[in-house]
């Protein structure tokens, strides 16, 4: 198991808050633990799992976004 600490900052665009959304909105379906807060998402699964997560929420980011950065810190460490 690790945890993936992620935050998504729009740029170039007045829509970041629908951007952010839909980059969340992607882990609906996926096989990880996730929670939101004001100013990132925190992510628990199978190491796959959560990089696979974390390339989702890229992709749809940019996809809704044009020009994104993510910032993201991963832990192995236990809770």
């Amino acid at each position: 198991m690790i945890t993936a600490e992620v935050s998504i900052y729009p740029l170039k665009t007045n829509d970041s808050t629908d951007v952010i959304n839909s980059s969340i909105g992607v882990l609906n379906n996926k096989n990880v633990n996730y929670s939101v807060n004001s100013m990132s998402t925190i992510l628990k699964g199978e190491k796959d799992e959560v990089f696979a997560s974390l390339s989702n929420m890229f992709d749809e980011a940019q996809k809704k976004g044009g020009e994104i950065s993510m910032v993201v810190t991963v832990s192995n460490a236990a809770d």
